[in-house]
């Protein structure tokens, strides 16, 4: 095999995570795509646009239950105890499908930005707070948040933010 064909070869998604790839496949065209139009229709039926559709709410949980069945849930985190023991490489594949429907993620728990949140809670967090807030977040009970900011700039960058202390 040449180098290339080597290295392309290291790329390519293991044979483990391809079944797991076809039942994300299959949730996605039996329970997002069909509920995905209506979903999106009834945001001009809202009071504000911060708020759900109460439908909106019941399609997705609909979404979010079948996906729980067929053991679509939290499969994401790599190398943990928690998740399916996917590699990143394995997710990557993954994720490029989910991101080809606006509410595939959702409906797996699987979205920006509770998955890295829950990664990071997962990997560091204290018994307390997996407790409070790992557990909910993987239950799909609560969403979570990311933010950042830098002082005297009105703008922040993950990859140049530093740490000061807080007065």
């Amino acid at each position: 095999m040449s180098d290339l064909n080597q290295y392309l070869f290291q790329l390519a998604m293991s044979d483990e995570a391809r079944p797991l790839m076809a039942a994300v496949q299959k949730h996605i065209a039996e329970s997002v795509d069909p509920i995905t139009e209506e979903f999106f229709r009834l945001n001009d039926e809202k009071e504000d646009r911060w708020s759900w559709h109460p439908r909106q709410l019941e399609l997705l949980e609909g979404a979010k239950n079948k996906a729980k069945e067929s053991g679509l849930w939290n499969f994401f985190l790599p190398d943990s105890e928690i998740g399916s023991g996917l590699t990143n490489l394995d997710y990557a594949y993954i994720a490029v499908e989910l991101g080809k429907s606006p509410l595939a993620s959702e409906s797996l728990n699987c979205s920006a930005p509770d998955t890295g949140n829950m990664e990071v809670l997962e990997r560091v967090g204290t018994p307390e707070q997996k407790k409070k807030w790992l557990e909910p977040l993987l239950n799909g009970e609560i969403r979570s948040a990311y933010a950042m900011t830098e002082p005297d700039v009105p703008s922040s960058d993950c990859l140049q933010a530093r740490a000061r202390k807080c007065p």
